[in-house]
């Protein structure tokens, strides 16, 4: 219990921070809505049948919004130099890592939960009978987004050009969970049954825990560098 008490703590002191600045999710956010309004103006949806690219469109959205936070998710700490702090607290590594993984779900999801509506307006998509699929298929391409983005962040920080080095580590490890998530996301919105991306809602499955498991035993090496 104590251990879960010090990760909220970590996601709490986050969740904080992100109210006092709203950097990392003001960022994420325009950003997404930019994707979006951009992708609608740029196509035709008269001859372009919506459900043939809402699905990429909207994980594009997503996954580029995501590095953004992902970028910002130990600057704070790096440019106050309490990252050094944060390592000599009495706590697990590991426990750095889930407090931080947690806050970066948690900034994704708040920020799909606004950009998905905006998404079924532009491009005139209805999901009302969808929602708890597509909201599935979400938190489990986020969530192995984040895991793996986390770990990648913390191994980027101390990098000048981490805003390059991030996106170049992390998308070749995340395309599976990326193209799942699509596939899905594709599969729902055109009406298929539930059954039908059981096998891509068991690759996201495989795909987070591995990472979950590899992320939490590598990240006591990887902030020590």
């Amino acid at each position: 219990m104590n251990y879960f008490r010090k990760v909220w703590a970590i996601v709490w002191k986050d969740i904080r921070a992100e109210i006092r600045t709203k950097e990392i999710f003001s960022s994420m956010f325009i950003f997404s809505l930019l994707v979006l309004v951009i992708f609608n103006f740029s196509i035709d949806l008269l001859e372009v049948n919506p459900l043939d690219i809402a699905q990429g469109v909207l994980w594009i959205a997503f996954t580029f919004s995501g590095i953004l936070g992902l970028n910002r998710s130990f600057l704070f700490e790096k440019e106050n130099d309490c990252l050094q702090g944060l390592m000599l607290t009495p706590i697990d590594r590991s426990a750095i890592y889930f407090g931080k993984m947690l806050g970066n779900l948690i900034f994704m999801l708040i920020m799909e939960a606004i950009a998905v509506p905006i998404f079924v307006v532009l491009f005139n998509i209805g999901i009302y009978d969808k929602i708890i699929s597509l909201a599935i298929v979400i938190i489990l391409g986020t969530l192995g987004f984040v895991t793996v983005g986390t770990l990648f962040s913390a191994m980027s920080v101390n990098i000048k050009a981490r805003e390059v080095m991030l996106p170049i580590l992390l998308f070749p490890i995340v395309v599976p969970v990326i193209i799942a998530s699509v596939k899905s996301t594709g599969a729902i919105l055109t009406g298929k049954p539930f059954d039908d991306i059981i096998s891509w809602l068991k690759l996201i499955a495989v795909f987070d825990v591995v990472f979950l498991v590899v992320s939490f035993l590598s990240f006591e090496y990887i902030i020590e560098e």
